[in-house]
């Protein structure tokens, strides 16, 4: 699909539901794109815009600051030519769907056990390892509009056994809508791997920020 035409709507979802997750604040209007005032130790505020427009270059233009995150749907590029010299293009990410109601994963392997925590829309998965490690975990969050999955990570010792598709099962067999967009946002290491499991780009994500110590400009 063409980034020009993903529905605005559908990126406003997308963000709602991801505040949920990390239990965030949730987005509002701004300037033709969702903003969310994070105030994290990581992220003082983040804007996602579903294409270019002048807010978004008014708002590159304003922030002088790190730790202020602007994303689009869009290409690299795209976001590049909106922005003053002093931000940062970051590593590429891909918003992504399925349309299969449920996902095959083979028993675990031998001494590993999976854990589901649920609390309200939220769900996490874990999977212990033998010893007690974490090996595996992700969350998932539904609202009445999407359901989203998040954080899916696999310890780099325990990788290639299965683990990252056993937490997508668990976490997609809690989705209480059968009818509702199923998102994420992948790396693009994790786009091929989502794909093999029958997820589909809807468009490219990209990122920019502001490095550390970084001079106007």
């Amino acid at each position: 699909m063409d980034a020009s035409h993903i529905d605005p709507k559908l990126v406003f979802a997308w963000q709602a539901a991801h505040s949920i997750a990390r239990g965030s604040p949730p987005p509002v209007l701004d300037r033709g794109g969702f903003r969310v005032d994070t105030q994290s130790e990581k992220e003082v505020k983040r804007w996602v815009f579903p294409r270019p427009c002048d807010g978004l270059r008014a708002i590159a233009h304003e922030i002088t600051a790190p730790r202020h995150y602007l994303k689009l749907c869009g290409p690299d590029d795209e976001l590049r030519s909106a922005l003053p010299a002093r931000w940062e293009i970051q590593p590429a990410n891909h918003f992504m769907t399925t349309q299969a109601s449920t996902l095959d994963a083979k028993p675990l392997p031998d001494g590993y056990t999976m854990e589901l925590h649920r609390a309200g829309p939220v769900t996490r998965a874990c999977v212990i390892a033998p010893d007690g490690d974490l090996a595996a975990s992700g969350c998932a969050a539904e609202t009445a509009d999407v359901f989203i999955y998040d954080r899916i990570e696999t310890a780099q010792q325990h990788r290639r056994r299965g683990l990252g598709v056993a937490v997508m099962s668990a976490l997609g067999a809690a989705r209480r809508s059968s009818v509702s967009p199923q998102l994420l946002v992948a790396t693009e290491d994790g786009r091929s791997l989502y794909a093999n499991l029958g997820w589909t780009v809807i468009a490219p994500l990209a990122a920019a920020a502001i490095p550390e110590g970084a001079i106007s400009g």
